[in-house]
């Protein structure tokens, strides 16, 4: 039983993927699991784990509500997971493995991301434990990070973690609305160029430099999601910018 370090969950109808993401996290003795207007059967699955702590509270912005979250578990050690994310037998076992001594040092995890079931080419590298007497989020509405002081050592761990990013088309459409109404909010954009450019590029990235042309129809239908969240991300932010009145709502 891992009893050093607490996994910190924000959840709002995970349903879906929930019970994937608390099987693989069995061997922690301490989860917490922060719902904010949950209406399907999140709380439910979550109240079936005897290691689970729910705490509900409201949405902040994705950065300020992870740090919110933080602060109800016991331990100063966080491994901040989303609720569609499973964690390795494998993984587990280096994590538990590892030094804690130095309030100072961030473990980097390796995250394989997953579209419909099939496995993309863009798995990515991101800081999840850290100290929350050392460091924090920050205040991202969307696409927050850990920050990483310039004198924190990072420790890039070998073994890698699932995300189950899209299970079905519906939820692209749900979190294609949910994550371009916060990135809106973050800045504004007054030149429509940028509307263009950005999800031109954004294709580019992931269909070519990627690699996802590799993977057939699902490669390229990750393409065309992540070129269409630029899109209307930045396409709101024009329209902001041209009607401050939306700013007001």
């Amino acid at each position: 039983m891992i009893d050093h370090i607490s996994v910190v969950i924000m959840a709002k109808n995970a349903q879906d993927t929930l019970a994937l993401s608390l099987d693989s996290l069995k061997a922690f003795h301490e989860v917490i699991l922060y719902l904010n207007d949950s209406t399907d059967d999140t709380e439910a699955i979550a109240k079936k784990y005897l290691n689970v702590k729910i705490i509900k509270g409201e949405f902040l912005g994705f950065g300020e509500t992870k740090n919110k979250a933080g602060e109800y578990a016991e331990n100063d050690w966080i491994l901040s997971l989303d609720s569609d994310e499973i964690l390795t037998t494998k993984l587990i076992e280096e994590i538990s493995s590892q030094e804690y001594s130095d309030n100072t040092t961030l473990f980097r995890l390796k995250r394989n991301n997953y579209f419909l079931g099939h496995k993309t080419q863009n798995s990515d590298h991101i800081v999840r434990i850290y100290n929350k007497k050392y460091t924090k989020f920050n205040d991202n509405k969307v696409h927050e990070s850990v920050i990483v002081p310039k004198e924190s050592q990072v420790i890039t761990l070998k073994n890698s973690f699932k995300h189950l990013n899209i299970i079905n088309i519906n939820q692209t459409l749900t979190k294609l609305i949910m994550y371009t109404d916060l990135g809106a909010k973050e800045k504004k954009t007054c030149y429509f160029i940028v509307v263009i450019v950005k999800p031109m590029f954004a294709f580019f990235k992931t269909y070519i430099i990627q690699g996802n042309f590799l993977r057939g129809w699902v490669g390229f239908t990750v393409a065309i999601n992540s070129a269409n969240k630029r899109y209307y991300k930045y396409l709101k932010q024009f329209i902001n910018c041209k009607d401050p009145q939306e700013d007001q709502k």
